[in-house]
């Protein structure tokens, strides 16, 4: 009985290969889930194109995920946007905009899907060798969860930088003024 249910499982999986297996699906975004759950400011995603580098280094999570990058990029998204936690600040690799579909087919469709998977988050270009200085720098202090996909196109990586959901840089900013302004009073009062 055992083996009828692996091969009926095989004989699905031949017949349609565009399917994927709901157990698989719903692996890998529990894996993301948990991993993001466990993230904060500073921290970083990447939703990455099949051939990024593979890291070894500790602090660095990889999940596998068989999907494209729009469909987990939406999927990374919709969870962070339930949070108040973090929010993130996007960035896109300033070579995807000059990759041509004749030497990547497919690449005009996929930065379509990228753009409306980013659920009306401004991205900042970067080239990719910076974004990957920022990343090795930022997993010295702190993690880093790679989510590989299946999509085989350049230069298509999505990367997240976590930013605190609560505060923002401008309430950041007037913080630091009033902590300064604090200061200077203190060295101006004169002493009793």
């Amino acid at each position: 009985m055992i083996r009828f249910h692996a091969a009926l499982a095989l004989f699905a999986a031949l017949v349609a290969p565009g399917c994927m297996p709901m157990h698989e699906e719903s692996a890998w975004k529990a894996a993301v889930d948990r991993q993001a759950a466990q993230l904060g400011y500073r921290n970083w995603i990447v939703i990455a194109e099949a051939s990024f580098p593979a890291h070894n280094r500790p602090g660095i999570r990889q999940v596998a995920a068989p999907a494209e990058v729009p469909e987990a990029v939406d999927y990374v998204l919709n969870a962070l946007e339930q949070t108040e936690n973090v929010r993130p600040q996007v960035y896109l690799t300033r070579e995807l905009r000059s990759v041509e579909n004749d030497f990547a087919p497919g690449i005009d469709e996929m930065r379509k899907r990228i753009k409306d998977s980013l659920h009306g988050h401004e991205a900042t270009e970067l080239d990719q060798q910076s974004l990957l200085t920022l990343l090795e720098d930022a997993n010295r202090s702190f993690d880093v969860l790679v989510i590989r996909t299946q999509s085989a196109l350049p230069y298509t990586s999505v990367f997240l930088e976590l930013q605190p959901g609560y505060w923002d840089a401008t309430s950041e900013g007037r913080l630091r003024e009033r902590i300064e302004q604090e200061r200077m009073q203190r060295l101006v009062r004169p002493f009793p």
